[in-house]
């Protein structure tokens, strides 16, 4: 195991900017379509408005260092907690410390709070891109890009560091000849104990994944009490959003292909164009349960209500999926039409990565329970997705449509100033957002 003694934080250094996706996109821009919400799982909540990000002393490094703005929830307030360079996916400890895992400097970070602001230090580092980060009472996860690994986590220190699941796909598999562009995993606790481990496909098209050994593009399951890891969902390219709902369900948050071919018949059946690729596929979010598939590479959720046609309105709920006609001409790799919708979406491009439920009360102002999601925004579509955190309503057992809950990183010219990763409410039901382009923590105060 690759492991580093307990040291100080040293600030500073870039952040950590990870793309979704993984291939450039022709064409030029096209003008934004009717999005459709059916009214089932919907929240009735006020317009967002504009919200100072409050800068505390010391903190005012670039790109705090000007005025930043939010869109955000009337009367909530923004500021930054802490500066945490690279800072990716977030988990509150038993003794109420925040950690934030770091894949570029192969570190955990712990936050402890304090009247003046948290103090922060490095919990374990030597890791190999560390990321998703879960609690099963006193026992701590550690998603790393090869293995899973657990520790005992009491007052601040770790001990008892053991290998749950060896030998996960990076880019050090020989297989693989150094290419895997999705090595970062994501772990979570199922309610009976069992692990759900993310593992990204190799590319954004590498049908060997769905036959390699353990199966990458999908999420596998380790059973309660130890054991092999098996495949639990597959079809799923890069599943980053990984969480458990208040029932015990698995729900991902999934980073969807590119550059994806008109699938309908005609003079354009074949072509990669961008007015099509901007809004095609839909990022998933679905509730998995055993066998499932996602569909990649061989089917896409559409979210064309009229579908082929150019200016169709779109839908993100109970999306049917439609044949990938680069992959699956013929329909006889896998019949989409078998396939159950997706019960939730994002627009194309959006790039979810972190994934938390809010459980009851719930946020207030009329949110509610639901999950949040941590929008990276497009790398590739013209115009870009802006990043955001998203919110989606828990009602009747399933999640409700996408609301935006804070915007507000990107700039007019499509710059941008920040990048959400991950949401997570605080035992002082505030919620902490970690920003990996800005290198900030944010604790986000609901009204």
């Amino acid at each position: 195991m690759k492991r580093g003694p307990l040291h100080a934080l040293v600030a500073g250094g870039l952040a950590l900017t990870m793309a979704a996706c993984s291939s450039p996109s022709p064409g030029a821009s096209e003008p934004p379509r009717e999005t459709v919400s059916p009214p089932s799982g919907t929240v009735d909540v006020p317009a967002l408005a504009p919200t100072d990000v409050r800068r505390p002393a010391g903190a005012a490094a670039a790109p705090f260092d000007e005025a930043r703005t939010l869109m955000a929830p009337p009367g909530w307030t923004i500021g930054v907690w802490a500066r945490v360079p690279g800072a990716r996916l977030l988990a509150w400890t038993p003794d109420r410390r925040l950690l934030v895992s770091r894949p570029k400097f192969g570190d955990v970070v712990e936050l402890i709070p304090g009247d003046s602001g948290p103090s922060q230090r490095t919990l374990v580092d030597g890791l190999d891109q560390p990321h998703g980060l879960a609690f099963s009472g006193t026992t701590l996860y550690v998603a790393e890009s090869d293995q899973l690994d657990s520790f005992t986590y009491r007052n601040g220190a770790l001990s008892g560091s053991r290998v749950v699941v060896g030998g996960l796909p990076d880019q050090k598999s020989p297989e693989l000849g150094g290419a895997y562009a999705h090595a970062l995993k994501s772990v979570a606790v199922g309610k009976d104990g069992a692990l759900y481990i993310s593992v990204g496909s190799t590319g954004n098209i590498s049908a060997d994944d769905r036959d390699a050994d353990p199966e990458r593009a999908s999420i596998l399951r380790v059973p309660p009490g130890g054991g092999r890891a098996s495949t639990f969902a597959r079809g799923v390219r890069n599943g980053t959003g990984l969480a458990i709902d208040p029932g015990g369900g698995v729900w991902t948050a999934v980073n969807n292909r590119d550059n994806i071919g008109y699938p309908h018949a005609g003079k354009e059946q074949g072509k990669v164009m961008q007015w099509y690729v901007n809004d095609q596929p839909l990022e998933p979010l679905a509730r998995l349960t055993q066998g499932r598939d996602l569909g990649w590479p061989y089917c896409n959720p559409d979210p064309d209500v009229q579908p082929g046609k150019r200016d169709s309105p779109l839908s993100y709920t109970n999306r049917p999926f439609v044949r990938d006609i680069q992959t699956n001409s013929d329909g006889t790799k896998l019949d989409c039409a078998t396939l159950p919708p997706v019960e939730q979406g994002m627009g194309a491009h959006s790039a979810p990565l972190g994934m938390s439920f809010v459980t009851s009360p719930g946020l207030p102002g009329g949110y509610g329970p639901g999950a949040l999601v941590g929008v990276h925004g497009s790398w590739n579509r013209k115009p870009p997705r802006p990043p955001e955190v998203s919110f989606f309503a828990w009602k009747d057992g399933t999640l409700g449509p996408q609301r935006t809950l804070l915007t507000g990183f990107q700039n007019a010219d499509g710059s941008r100033w920040g990048r959400p990763v991950m949401a997570v409410q605080g035992p002082d039901h505030a919620l902490y957002v970690s920003d990996d382009l800005a290198g900030a923590i944010y604790r986000v105060t609901p009204s």
